[in-house]
């Protein structure tokens, strides 16, 4: 049986994730064709492993422990509105990350490294470079992208806070037609 699952941070800091929520409302009350990530379930993904079988996650739990071994709690400023591939041609709306790239660049970069040692053929093969951020919503069409547009640029400097960093979650993800349901699978406390 597959399991479709990722690695991902929280944001532990209740104002910061009320600051996203707020403006992820925001985004939905521009009128823009938009589907918006549900409150519960904002989170900066680490890595998307696809559906991938139970030998595959009973080795990324084992990943996931070294790792808790080696990186220490860390503080992530979430800063500033942004776009894939870009904020006049929006696609997936997010916040961004100023502070604590290195801590999480250094988990990404053990847990790619790791499922290449360990063989875990059946991860899904990222394409993109990581770049850490918040999705907040997917954009489905034009409508009203104008108005859209104008509210990212007026954010793109906004500071959402700081929020510690002290666990790693890895989470499966059901997909339903009203939006995916998370679950933890896993949680690891970091040092």
């Amino acid at each position: 049986m597959a399991i479709r699952a990722f690695i991902a941070v929280e944001i532990e800091n209740p104002n910061v994730l009320s600051n996203l929520i707020r403006i992820k409302n925001a985004i939905v009350e521009t009128g823009a064709d938009v589907k918006p990530v549900e409150d519960e379930n904002i989170h900066l993904t680490i890595r998307f492993l696809g559906e991938v079988s139970v030998t595959t996650i009973e080795e990324i739990k084992r990943i996931l422990t070294s790792i808790a071994q080696t990186i220490n709690k860390f503080s992530m400023r979430v800063h500033g509105l942004g776009a894939f591939p870009s904020i006049q041609r929006p696609r997936v709306v997010w916040a961004g990350v100023i502070e604590g790239i290195d801590s999480l660049s250094r988990i990404r970069k053990i847990v790619d490294e790791e499922i290449v040692k360990r063989r875990l053929f059946d991860v899904h093969k990222d394409q993109h470079e990581f770049s850490p951020h918040i999705t907040l919503a997917r954009v489905r069409s034009g409508r009203n992208i104008t108005r859209l547009v104008e509210l990212i640029t007026q954010y793109q400097d906004y500071d959402f806070g700081e929020t510690p960093v002290t666990c790693i979650k890895l989470k499966q993800s059901t997909l339903t037609p009203r939006g995916p349901i998370y679950r933890d699978l896993y949680v690891v406390e970091l040092r």
